[in-house]
């Protein structure tokens, strides 16, 4: 057994008085010895005894690691419950049945009802309806006094204007720069560059649905744009 004398300052750093306990934070740098420590002061007697702890062991790494984990799921919970509405916002309006179509709606909201519809809409009548997406869409009312299978897209191809009907002269005439399109929403003079939008109109269940049109342009027997 060693002995040693060191100074108050020292001795106080390493060891504990009487009971023996080693201070932890300096026991990297001592070899594995039990050591006597006799202080300057009279009647001071330390016994330190040396230990090491492992290098890759962090106090209280547990305890951490939880709060971590809290931490994490405490900031994710508010920033889905935020992300979800914006989702919702910005995605397009859902496909309400009838195998992927969008129900016709009137003016006030209500779903149209083809035969209530064609009782106050005559033969060339052609009225705005909300369809896909939200879009103001034209229902057609053919001569023999019938739906029409299709729908015109009222958003014209230049700007994004609504276009009007024009009963006198038989066109869609766009009130912003001029662009016109013959009663069935082909283009017929600039500065649109493309014929309006088409959508199917279909009867299911007695109420028109709007259905994306993909096939071949009927107008024009090319691909549709819009697709």
């Amino acid at each position: 057994m060693a002995t040693s004398t060191l100074p108050p300052a020292t001795s106080s750093q390493l060891c504990s008085c009487k009971n023996g306990v080693f201070s932890p934070s300096q026991a990297l740098n001592l070899k594995s010895t039990r050591t006597q420590f006799v202080g300057k002061e009279k009647g001071m007697r330390l016994t330190c005894q040396a230990s090491s702890i492992p290098a890759d062991r962090v106090p209280d790494m547990g305890k951490r690691e939880l709060m971590n984990l809290l931490l994490l799921g405490a900031l994710s919970l508010p920033t889905a419950g935020m992300l979800v509405p914006y989702a919702t916002f910005f995605a397009p309006p859902g496909s309400g049945g009838a195998g992927g179509g969008t129900p016709a709606k009137d003016a006030l909201g209500n779903d149209i009802i083809a035969s209530e519809w064609l009782k106050t809409h005559g033969p060339g009548d052609r009225t705005l309806s909300q369809g896909l997406k939200g879009d103001p869409t034209y229902l057609v009312v053919e001569k023999d006094k019938t739906l029409a299978t299709y729908g015109i897209n009222a958003v014209c191809t230049h700007l994004g204007c609504v276009v009007p009907f024009n009963k006198a002269e038989n066109k869609f005439i766009c009130p912003c720069h001029g662009s016109q399109y013959n009663n069935q929403g082909k283009v017929v003079r600039g500065p649109a560059p493309l014929s309006l939008a088409l959508a199917h109109a279909d009867v299911i269940d007695g109420k028109v649905v709007f259905v994306p049109w993909v096939e071949t342009d009927f107008r024009t027997g090319e691909a549709p744009w819009w697709a």
